[in-house]
């Protein structure tokens, strides 16, 4: 059985890009391009990742991860945050939130899937 991975992206090329990098190392995986439909299928699939970026059009990856936290089901799935923002701050404040990660836009194509996977518990 493949490992469920769900994208979120707003960008409809980085999202085809970690698709297709992922789908390449064997995942399964299932993609959104806003945080409402990203809600519905992390739900629904219950993945052992999630890949987020931080600037959606609808609620940012951020508060998107303080739902996931807060909801029995999906509290314990790791999030992979993978955005351009590189100041400090900013870094750190997606770090303080349970289970998370940071890989920084633009992604590494030979090494993204085995970035991903350090964050698979």
């Amino acid at each position: 059985m493949k490992t469920k991975i769900v994208v979120v992206d707003d960008n409809a090329n980085n999202l085809l890009l970690e698709e297709d990098l992922l789908l390449m190392a064997n995942f399964e995986v299932f993609t959104a391009m806003n945080a409402t439909d990203a809600l519905l299928i992390i739900k629904r699939e219950t993945p052992k990742i999630i890949i987020l970026d931080v600037q959606l059009p609808d609620i940012s990856g951020a508060e998107v991860a303080k739902i996931l936290r807060h909801e029995k089901e999906t509290a314990d799935i790791p999030i992979a945050f993978v955005t351009a923002s590189v100041l400090p701050a900013d870094i750190d404040q997606l770090l303080c939130i349970p289970n998370c990660g940071y890989i920084s836009k633009p992604i590494d194509t030979r090494t993204f899937a085995q970035q991903i996977s350090l964050h698979i518990k």
